[in-house]
C-alpha cells in the first residue's frame, strides 16, 4: 500500500515537511495574491507530497522538493485559469481583505498601517514582474542558493543571476517613490 516507504517513514517525512508550512504559504500567497488560493496550493502540495513520498530521495533537500511541487501546482493552476479566460470564462478571484486590527496605542496603529500600505505596494510591485522573475525573487527570499534556484527553475545558474538582477532593478524602479519619501 505504501510502496517502498512504510507508514512510519512516511509519517516522519510529513512531520519534517510540516516545518515548511509557513514558508510554503508565504510563497504561494506571493505567487497567487490570494490567501484562499495560497491555502489551497499548500494543502494540495502536502497531499501531492504524501502521495509521492516514495519518490523523495532521503538525504536530499526536502524544502526544495516541496517548493517545486507547489511551483508546479501554481503553474498548472495559472494555465487552467488562463485557458478559461481565453475560452470566455470569467475570473472572479479577488484578493483577501486584511483582517481588522484590535485596539492598540495610536502609534502602533499608525506603524501597522504604514507597514500594511508599504507591504501592499511591495506585493503589487512583485506581482508586476514576469512569472519567471517573480519566482526567482521569491525563491531568493526563501533562502535558496542560486544553484538550488537553477534546479527549481530548470535553467542555468547564470540565468538565475540575470533574472534576479533584472527583477531587482524593476522592483527598485517601481518602489523608487518609497525611497525618496
Amino acid at each position: 500500500m505504501f510502496g517502498r516507504r512504510d507508514a512510519s517513514s512516511r509519517a516522519e517525512l510529513m512531520r519534517e515537511a510540516l516545518a515548511y508550512a509557513d514558508a510554503l504559504h508565504d510563497f504561494a500567497y506571493h505567487l497567487s495574491a490570494s490567501a484562499t488560493e495560497a491555502d489551497d496550493l499548500v494543502q494540495e502540495t502536502y497531499a501531492r507530497a504524501l502521495g509521492a513520498a516514495d519518490q523523495f530521495a532521503a538525504g536530499t533537500n526536502l524544502k526544495a522538493w516541496l517548493f517545486r511541487i507547489l511551483q508546479h501546482l501554481y503553474i498548472d493552476s495559472y494555465r487552467r485559469q488562463r485557458d478559461r479566460r481565453t475560452e470566455g470564462g470569467l475570473d472572479t478571484t479577488d484578493g483577501e481583505a486584511a483582517a481588522p486590527r484590535g485596539d492598540r496605542a495610536q502609534h502602533e496603529i499608525e506603524q501597522g498601517q504604514l507597514k500594511q500600505v508599504v507591504g501592499h505596494e511591495i506585493e503589487a510591485a512583485l506581482m508586476m514582474l514576469p512569472p519567471e522573475a517573480r519566482l526567482a525573487v521569491l525563491f531568493d527570499l526563501q533562502g535558496f542558493s542560486e544553484a538550488e534556484m537553477a534546479s527549481l527553475l530548470g535553467c542555468a545558474p547564470g540565468t538565475v543571476k540575470s533574472r534576479l538582477y533584472r527583477a531587482r532593478a524593476v522592483l527598485r524602479e517601481l518602489l523608487r517613490d518609497h525611497r525618496e519619501r
